[in-house]
């Protein structure tokens, strides 16, 4: 953008010059350094002499990458010389926002504010609760996965630079750019391109109203707000957010990032925007493209009353997270996720007040009613779930089975051994008979703090669990077997609790061994289907990752979706659906961001995994875990800034490492968001405190 500045000073005041972005032109201002910015703006629209609402502006100051938002700081405060370039340009701008399930939406966002602050607002027009959980995030090509991180970055700086030139103007005088543009299509929904309500507006949502998803595709284009078209259109559009129509996966697949090896997982995590600065900061342009995705997978509150819409979407980033091989699964859990894809696409074709009777036809609620329901939820909300021996809260359960150990050493036969093995507080003991109990037991372990991975095959009735212990050298691998499936779901259960520290006493190790026990459930295909493939008419690319068509012929895909499908065909649409989220919930690789790193004094590159609750130490050829170390013992957590690594104080010992490829704050924002939504409590009023995000998540001692 081209700029005509006057350094000269004249009586200690000087010509500055600004460009406005509305109007494409130039104005010059004499001023002096101890003007206010506000007065610089009020200055400048009398200048302009122009007839338009200039409340949405500020001044924007290109060569620093900075907004000037504060009115009362005079130009000397910021910084401002003679030979300054700014540009009085409007905060809010169009960007095309891609949802979780892949849906493209024209939205005015507030360029100025912080990233944080720009995805409440979005969230808040979209009906999506709890807005924490999501951020955005740069659109990548298949191809950038395969560079270096870096530069891909620097590619697209350069990129947006060439594309930040005025272009040519809208119908109502806003800039528009052709960057962001993904092949120059917008949405792999055909002939959509749907706008939102305004910033100021909101959308009138009634929880439960009967979804249908045909009108939607009768909108197109801008309508005015307050309209009764408007109205409708912004029904169809909370129709279509709660209930998305399905895509074809080959459509799909340009929209999504699809990993080969944990390294290109790695350099996915590299595209999040830095949540504490503005979208203007980070080189976002109006009319880019940028995806809103769930960024912590740590779902608070999940209620199909008020959370349709978060419901799906949460939904729609598991399912695609799958069908792209983001997150990998067993044969038999494709085919359960495939079968409840199905099962969703079946009920969302029919009125939402059959399929589970939530609608307001089927509940004709009363206020007395209302308040009943409210009532229950919150005596259901502050009992919590019994405990298994609700007589004796002391009382500590306790496992004991036959069952067989094995501990893998490298150039060494896989060979299990028959223990009578007790799993007590958060400690496995081993006796070589069920009579040496009394005595001491030949080993004793304790999973605190450990990894559990589920390694089980219902076609050989294989049901294990591989553990991964903290030891003196990292983490040490052990192997326990079972013999059927109720001690593979009780002892997983248990184990589970452990790794957090908790034990069976605690009130969720029940509902833990039901959710493995349906999970199992759902995967035993039924030997009668109760829709034949010849009925279904699906294409299985559309429901099953691209790496199980290697050794599965289509035919026999779809059969055993089908046979997979008899499992679950009674279930509601948001039941299928929240059954959807629990099953991926459960994958061993559920809810890691992966980032290359390498240790402090360490040559060798590695992989660092964030979780909710935990950081992991991984190789990055493998994904083993190395060492893990658990939240609950960190007590501080910063950046160094001039070496750009990350500092983690345990209890008991210092880690420090530098990312590879992607900001140190990245990697660390992802740490202090996770504690951050571990301080949200039962008050399901509480507001977002989100001063203490960013203090937790800046970057500096905390």
């Amino acid at each position: 953008m081209a700029f005509v500045a006057d350094a000269g000073r004249v009586d200690g005041s000087w010509e500055l010059t600004i460009f406005v972005t509305d109007l494409q032109e130039e104005c010059r201002l004499r001023v002096k350094g101890d003007l206010h910015v506000g007065g610089v703006m009020l200055n400048l629209v009398q200048t302009l002499d122009v007839a338009q609402d200039w409340s949405d502006h500020a001044l924007w100051w290109p060569e620093h990458n900075m907004w000037l938002l504060r009115p009362r700081s005079t130009l000397d405060q910021y910084g401002v010389q003679a030979d300054a370039k700014l540009q009085f340009t409007p905060m809010h701008k169009n960007l095309r926002v891609q949802l979780p399930d892949l849906q493209v939406h024209n939205l005015r966002v507030d360029f100025s504010v912080k990233c944080f602050n720009a995805v409440i607002q979005l969230c808040k027009e979209l009906g999506i609760r709890h807005p924490e959980e999501l951020s955005l995030l740069r659109k990548w090509d298949r191809d950038d996965l395969k560079r270096v991180a870096k530069e891909v970055t620097k590619m697209k700086k350069k990129k947006d630079a060439g594309d930040a030139s005025p272009g040519p103007l809208s119908a109502n005088g806003t800039l528009h750019s052709s960057s962001g543009s993904i092949d120059g299509k917008l949405s792999p929904y055909p002939s959509r391109s749907p706008l939102g309500p305004s910033p100021t507006s909101t959308l009138v949502r009634s929880p439960g109203t009967s979804m249908s998803i045909s009108a939607y595709n009768t909108f197109n284009g801008m309508l005015s707000p307050g309209s009764m078209h408007s109205l409708s259109f912004e029904g169809a559009m909370e129709s279509s957010l709660a209930n998305s129509p399905p895509v074809p996966s080959k459509e799909a697949f340009q929209y999504l990032f699809r990993p080969k090896n944990f390294a290109e997982k790695a350099r996915m995590n590299c595209a999040w925007l830095d949540s504490s600065r503005s979208l203007m900061e980070q080189g976002v342009l109006e009319n880019d493209f940028i995806m809103l995705k769930f960024k912590y997978f740590n779902f608070y509150d999940l209620n199909p009353k008020y959370d349709a819409i978060r419901i799906n979407q949460i939904y729609e980033q598991a399912k695609w997270a799958l069908i792209s091989e983001e997150i990998d699964c067993t044969e038999e859990e494709m085919m359960v996720f495939a079968a409840l894809q199905f099962q969703i696409q079946l009920q969302s074709g029919l009125p939402q007040s059959e399929v589970d009777g939530s609608g307001p036809t089927s509940m004709n609620f009363t206020e007395t009613d209302e308040i009943g329901a409210a009532l229950s939820d919150l005596q259901s909300s502050l009992e919590g779930s019994s405990i298994s021996t609700p007589g004796d809260i002391t009382h500590i359960p306790e496992l004991a089975d036959e069952i067989r150990f094995f501990k893998p050493k490298k150039l060494t036969l896989k060979s299990y051994k028959r223990y009578w093995t007790t799993f007590k507080d958060t400690h496995i003991a081993f006796y070589r008979s069920r009579e040496e109990v009394s005595g001491p037991p030949i080993m004793r372990i304790n999973v605190r703090g450990c990894e559990t991975q589920p390694d089980v095959n219902l076609a050989t009735k294989k049901y294990a669990i591989k553990l991964f212990v903290p030891d003196s050298e990292g983490m040490s691998e052990i192997c326990l077997r079972f013999d059927t499936e109720q001690q593979y779901c009780h002892w997983m259960a248990a184990c589970r609790l452990a790794s957090k520290g908790r034990t069976m006493a605690d009130s969720s190790y029940e509902s833990e061994v039901t959710a493995l026990q349906n999970f199992l459930v759902m995967q035993h295909p039924s030997s009668a289907p109760v829709i034949t493939p010849s009925e279904a008419n699906i294409q299985p690319e559309d429901f099953i990752a691209p790496r199980f068509f290697k050794k599965i012929k289509s035919k026999q895909i779809v059969q055993r979706i089908m046979e997979a499908h008899a499992n679950v065909q009674e279930m509601g649409l948001v039941e299928a659906k929240m059954a959807y989220i629990k099953a991926w919930q459960s994958l061993p690789e559920f809810g890691i961001t992966y980032f290359r790193i390498r240790m402090a004094n360490s040559k060798k590159e590695e992989l660092m995994g964030v979780a909710s609750n935990r950081v992991i130490r991984m190789d990055l050829n493998t994904g083993d875990s190395i060492k893990t170390w658990r939240y609950n013992l960190l007590q501080t957590w910063h950046v160094n800034w001039e070496n750009e690594t990350v500092i983690l104080a345990f209890e008991d010992e210092k880690v420090t490492f530098a990312p590879i490829e992607c900001s140190c704050k990245t990697v660390h924002e992802f740490i202090g968001g996770y504690i951050f939504l571990s301080t949200r409590s039962q008050d399901k009023n509480q507001s977002l405190n989100e001063e203490l995000f960013h203090k937790l998540t800046g970057g500096w001692a905390s």
